[in-house]
């Protein structure tokens, strides 16, 4: 299979409409043995839907604003398997009054915490889990993004972390590369997930979709973006990183709606 033998940590799974639960399943239907990760209250939910996955895996606590927590999971991974094989960073966060409009009237305090939260925790978790990582002789961390390259309706300040974290996924394959570790992001089409209907105005974009992308797209399914994560993390992708992968039906691709 695919992932067999891997151990893989994965973060993000809140509900089973996620994409990070899509991608826990498909890890684990692939022969992975997998960790999840969540932060106060929201471990309790965690516990939860992991009990809808084939096999019900551990949950451990990360904040990963917390250098303490990501230390203690890192400890975890190296006591439970002597080492891990990729991780999913699938983490994100930007306060309502930094989206649906307020770009240009955001404070700074609030765009500050949401960069921290959605960019600049893949370089803490990568190095955070650096020895473990090291210790398999070679790891994949993939982390999911809504396309940085364009200014999204209503996405304001979380588009710029987005840009900011794909950039930052560029810089960590070129650090991380003498480890044998590869860093690659997966742009993902609009899912109706809890953080994507959290956003305000969600359906202004997530509405654009299906008539325009070039193959059927479903705003319920993420089992397409929960393969290719899969396939990232998988040594079929041994010479890819500093990628950032589309699965998003070919919408990316068009200049025009050529269906009008």
């Amino acid at each position: 299979m695919l992932l067999d033998g891997k151990k893989l940590l994965i973060t993000g799974v809140l509900t089973d409409d996620s994409i990070a639960f899509a991608v826990a399943k498909v890890a684990q239907e692939a022969g992975a043995e997998i960790l999840l990760t969540n932060v106060g209250k929201g471990v309790r939910l965690t516990e939860k839907v992991a009990r809808k996955l084939p096999t019900t895996p551990d949950v451990l606590q990360m904040d990963v604003n917390n250098p303490d927590d990501v230390a203690a999971v890192a400890a975890d991974v190296t006591r439970r398997w002597g080492r891990l094989d990729g991780a999913l960073h699938s983490i994100g966060f930007m306060p309502q009054d930094a989206l649906g409009g307020n770009f240009l009237s955001a404070p700074w305090e609030s765009v500050a915490f949401g960069f921290q939260t959605s960019a600049f925790s893949l370089k803490a978790l990568a190095v955070g889990l650096l020895e473990p990582m090291k210790a398999a002789g070679g790891a994949s961390i993939v982390t999911l993004t809504f396309d940085g390259r364009y200014a999204w309706p209503i996405y304001d300040w979380m588009g710029v972390a987005k840009a900011g974290l794909e950039a930052t996924t560029r810089y960590l394959a070129r650090d991380l590369g003498e480890h044998n570790i590869r860093v690659n992001s997966v742009s993902a089409g609009p899912i109706r997930t809890m953080a994507g209907k959290s956003i305000p105005g969600f359906d202004a974009i997530a509405g654009s979709w299906a008539p325009r992308a070039p193959l059927a797209w479903s705003l319920s399914d993420a089992t397409p973006v929960g393969q290719m994560c899969a396939f990232l993390l998988s040594d079929w992708a041994s010479m890819t990183t500093g990628e950032m992968i589309h699965v998003d039906g070919g919408y990316h691709a068009l200049g025009a709606d050529f269906r009008r």
